[in-house]
């Protein structure tokens, strides 16, 4: 009888679920739990291989005796071809030749198969004893079951053990998917943190040629500073120079009206020239 086929998780899914990594030792390092749904897939393994194994012989063995079958048929030919064709003994002859290749290609043929079956008989003990050691096997795993079971009850949660290993893989897929996003998260950080280091790195250049264009137009406002002072002295001179010489040209152009009135009256001269015009009033005196 077969052992139910079961779908198991894997080791590292079991693990994942128990919510603890375990380095990969030896057996002796795993939990019970996990040490019976391993044992169980492993006793499953070899049951389905042995039960394939098995059909494999069977058709085999239907395959043997369709031969031998065969084989008996034709030599019942063969005795039959003999007994008729004994009168025509030249026909026979050269049929015999025939037959008796015929016959020790088909015995050629029987002996590989009889080869051949005792090779399958060999392979059948070697799976019986496989078969053997995977039932004492069983026995030994039997009590990690009866864990299992106990653990199911105390739980009260699920129907049964594959419910329970179902949610516990559902659990180890939840946990790897977000130990997956927890990945890709940091790597987002480090690409962050990487970007805003360039960031830094391209804002101090900016910054310290910024400093240096500012340290520089500090440098050409004092310059101009100094340059509007000079100017605005200069200014200021001329400003000075320009009042002082518009005062004496006043008083010029007075002293030059007066001369040219006092000459004029003195002479008895006409004054028809422009009174403002002093370049005229100097031709006149």
């Amino acid at each position: 009888m077969s052992l139910p086929r079961l779908s198991l998780p894997s080791q590292a899914e079991l693990h994942a679920a128990h919510g603890r990594t375990v380095p990969s030792r030896g057996p002796a390092t795993l939990l019970p739990s996990t040490r019976v749904l391993l044992k169980r897939r492993e006793v499953a393994e070899v049951e389905r291989e042995l039960q394939s194994r098995r059909e494999e012989f069977q058709q085999r063995m239907q395959r043997l005796a369709q031969r031998r079958q065969q084989l008996a048929r034709r030599e019942q030919q063969h005795r039959d071809a003999v007994l008729r064709f004994d009168s025509f003994l030249k026909a026979v002859a050269a049929r015999r030749e025939r037959a008796q290749r015929r016959a020790g290609e088909e015995r050629t043929r029987a002996a590989a198969e009889r080869a051949e079956a005792a090779r399958l008989q060999r392979e059948l003990a070697g799976l019986l004893r496989h078969r053997e050691r995977l039932a004492r096997r069983l026995r030994s795993l039997r009590p990690f079951g009866d864990y299992l079971r106990d653990a199911l009850a105390r739980m009260g949660q699920f129907q049964d053990v594959p419910a329970m290993l179902a949610h516990v893989g559902v659990l180890a897929g939840v946990r790897a998917a977000l130990a997956r996003e927890a990945e890709a998260g940091q790597e987002r950080l480090a690409q962050g943190r990487a970007r805003l280091q360039r960031y830094r790195q391209e804002s101090g250049t900016q910054l310290l040629g910024t400093k240096n264009e500012l340290a520089r137009l500090h440098r050409h406002l004092e310059a101009a500073r100094q340059d509007v002072l000079q100017w605005e002295s200069c200014w200021t001179h001329i400003q000075s120079t320009a009042t002082q010489k518009t005062l004496l040209l006043a008083q010029i152009r007075l002293a030059v009206m007066n001369l040219f009135q006092l000459t004029t009256a003195q002479l008895r001269i006409p004054t028809d020239r422009a009174q403002e015009d002093t370049k005229a009033q100097l031709d006149m005196v």
